[in-house]
């Protein structure tokens, strides 16, 4: 028995944690939002980690492959496949009632959930796992955050990179030291609500700009949005002091967090998350505060404060409790 099996087996198994995982991989045709799943694979963990059953398809895009020289899968292999609404029935099979577990879970969720949008369906999938920020909460010693480091520190053996089977078998064999760990540890998952997607628009006539300026030819819609905050905005946060709940904060850039699970936890300790800096911004949180986008330069005209996010992360450990009314 190894010592981690030894220190992870002794300890009680955390009762919060999910009673069972689906480890996801999907390739695509690239990574725009109009992109498609090609293939596609999925592990089905027990509550421990342990492999129960594994299933992989081929997807018919019904467009260019993209990138054949990463994923393999030409136009002729996927001639023959289905189309993504004839596989949904069995990938929700696999999914259903389990936490996503994937390597940068935010995109493979996305590509699922606008799959099933188009096919008028919904994933049933309501939490998701990210391998990255898992291996963050737990201070793992990676060079990077790619894949075959996390394998490679856990001794996984890759046999076919880029392939959605091995792929999801190589993350599944690694995300049960992981998760032991946790355990162990009782250290809390980074678990994050999957919001499906319940609009699929057709390509309109005319393009459509998305947020960040470039062109999608189809809209895509949240079922739902946070739920408001409940707590008056206090103003802006003022250095030496804590936060206060009901403070508006803005992020900007790049974030060693996962974004997603960043404004999940300030919204958790009662925080506002703005998607735009105003007058009303407590603070602006950024690793980059000498950056020229949008949110900067507007703080830095507002005189809004700013911080970057291990700040941040220090003061949402003791956020003060609103102001009653």
């Amino acid at each position: 028995m190894t010592m981690l099996e030894d220190r992870t087996t002794a300890a009680p198994w955390p009762a919060a944690y999910p009673t069972g995982y689906a480890v996801v991989d999907v390739e695509t045709t690239g990574l725009a939002r109009d992109d498609r799943i090609v293939s596609a694979a999925v592990y089905q963990l027990d509550a421990h980690g342990d492999v129960e059953d594994h299933w992989y398809t081929l997807v018919n895009p019904e467009r260019d492959p993209g990138p054949v020289w990463i994923h393999g899968l030409t136009s002729d292999v996927l001639a023959g496949a289905p189309l993504f609404p004839q596989i949904a029935e069995e990938f929700s099979a696999r999914l259903d009632g389990r936490v996503l577990v994937a390597h940068n879970a935010v995109f493979d969720w996305s590509m699922i959930a606008r799959e099933y949008a188009r096919a008028r369906l919904t994933a049933p999938v309501r939490q998701r796992l990210c391998t990255i920020a898992l291996s963050k909460e737990l201070r793992l010693p990676l060079p990077n955050h790619k894949l075959e480091s996390l394998a490679a520190h856990f001794g996984v053996v890759q046999q076919r990179a880029h392939h959605a089977l091995d792929d999801a078998r190589v993350l599944a064999e690694a995300f049960r030291p992981s998760l032991h760990a946790a355990a162990g540890d009782d250290v809390r998952l980074p678990l994050l609500e999957c919001r499906p997607l319940t609009e699929w628009q057709e390509s309109p006539a005319t393009p459509q700009i998305g947020r960040q300026g470039s062109y999608r030819p189809g809209g895509w819609r949240p079922s739902r949005k946070r739920p408001a905050c409940p707590y008056p905005n206090p103003g802006r946060y003022e250095a030496d002091k804590p936060l206060k709940q009901g403070m508006r904060v803005a992020f900007s850039g790049d974030t060693s967090v996962e974004r997603e699970l960043l404004e999940d936890r300030a919204v958790e300790a009662g925080l506002h998350v703005a998607t735009s800096v105003s007058r009303l911004t407590s603070l602006l949180v950024t690793n980059d505060p000498d950056a020229g986008t949008s949110k900067v330069v507007k703080a830095k005209s507002y005189g809004t404060p700013v911080l970057d996010e291990a700040a941040f992360g220090q003061l949402l450990r003791d956020v003060a409790p609103a102001t009653e009314k």
